[in-house]
């Protein structure tokens, strides 16, 4: 294999695949890139066969060569190396050649590196995915669909279907669930279907998954095709394709946990409520479960305490903007609230309570596509 390729196009692709690669892998073959030169491009993959990221670079964009290639052929470098060292190159080209034994040199500018490959036959073949179940949406909304829901995943693995995302279709929406079962994030969103029937249930990305897909997709309004099959999903961009295996097991139902009805409803400012929390963790986050306390007072007040016995007290109210129902008292874990208020795009938020020992939903106002749900902390 022998090929000059401009190398600003080729750092940007090569980062993106090696998100794919983990050093922890018990497979060698794929602690490295796949790099295959045909007569139309080339191929990069990286995977950690939880995770597989293809890109194609073509030889001609637009008008204008990327690629020389004067002889065809495949290669596997070690990922750790190899993104770093074109990262580092200062020239407007990388030359790359392979010869016998899979021995690679790599010229830029005037540095000259010589690594040794891997045999690329040995690297496994990417899932072959059939399209039957086929959904497109616009990139910038997927990708605050993630933003919105993948941060209440659970990081512990004694359930592991609950560390993922869970994908499931009502009518011509999708609704995206995650939990932790201490807290809940929904998001609706309308999709793009390929056919008149699509319907699914429990698909279940793992969070891992979705955090780096999310730093490869654009804020564009440019679709992505989404191909579902029954343990793999595919993202598919513009010379992209992002594979991600399925987490098995079966969803817990979330619908039935969401009240429809509530004892008290109060409206803040957003970015007030979370400033008053964070000043109210200051004390407690040391402790492990970061409780702060609630209570309304007369005129539509709300006091917000938290006690650390070792380091102090902090008290703080706040004037909601409208307020009805009962006077509500109630704890709760702080660190919890804050995570969901700092993914909410409105400057209004509706709280609804329907109890002390009850769960309470946030939701924005401007907007009915999300919500999130809290567990109380018992406090005596």
């Amino acid at each position: 294999m022998h090929l000059i390729i401009e190398r600003n196009r080729f750092v940007h692709d090569v980062q993106r695949v090696a998100k794919a690669v983990s050093s922890r892998t018990t497979i060698p073959i794929l602690t490295g890139i796949k790099i295959v030169a045909n007569n139309q491009g080339i191929t990069l993959t990286g995977s950690d066969s939880d995770i597989s990221i293809e890109t194609f670079i073509p030889k001609e964009e637009e008008g204008s060569e990327i690629i020389s290639i004067k002889d065809p052929g495949s290669i596997v470098l070690q990922a750790k190396y190899f993104a770093e060292i074109v990262k580092k190159l200062s020239g407007d080209t990388i030359e790359l050649s392979v010869q016998d034994q899979f021995a690679t040199t790599i010229k830029s500018g005037s540095a000259i590196f010589n690594l040794n490959g891997l045999d690329p036959e040995e690297y496994p073949r990417l899932p072959q995915v059939e399209e039957e179940l086929v959904f497109r949406l616009p990139q910038d909304i997927l990708r605050n669909t993630i933003r919105q829901t993948v941060f209440a995943v659970s990081t512990q693995e004694t359930r592991p279907v609950l560390t993922g995302v869970n994908l499931e279709t009502n009518e011509e929406q999708l609704i995206c669930t995650a939990t932790d079962s201490h807290r809940l994030a929904m998001r609706k969103t309308k999709v793009v279907r390929n056919d008149e029937q699509l319907t699914f249930e429990n698909v279940v990305i793992p969070g891992k998954s979705l955090n780096e897909l999310s730093k490869i997709i654009d804020e564009s309004n440019e679709d992505i095709e989404i191909v579902v099959t029954d343990n793999q999903i595919l993202f598919k961009l513009k010379n992209l394709l992002f594979f991600s295996r399925l987490l098995e097991g079966k969803y817990p139902v979330t619908k039935n946990m969401i009240p429809n009805h509530y004892k008290t409803t109060m409206q803040v400012k957003t970015k007030s409520f979370l400033q008053t929390l964070e000043r109210a963790l200051l004390l407690s986050r040391e402790a492990k479960n970061n409780v702060v306390n609630l209570k309304t007072l007369e005129d539509g007040l709300i006091e917000i305490t938290s006690i650390s016995p070792e380091i102090g007290k902090v008290t703080e109210r706040i004037q909601s903007e409208g307020f009805d129902g009962e006077d509500m008292r109630i704890s709760f874990n702080g660190k919890n609230v804050i995570d969901a208020l700092k993914v909410i795009d409105s400057d209004d938020i509706s709280v609804e309570f329907t109890g002390a020992m009850s769960p309470f939903v946030i939701k924005p106002i401007e907007q009915d596509h999300y919500l999130h749900l809290f567990s109380p902390v018992r406090t005596y």
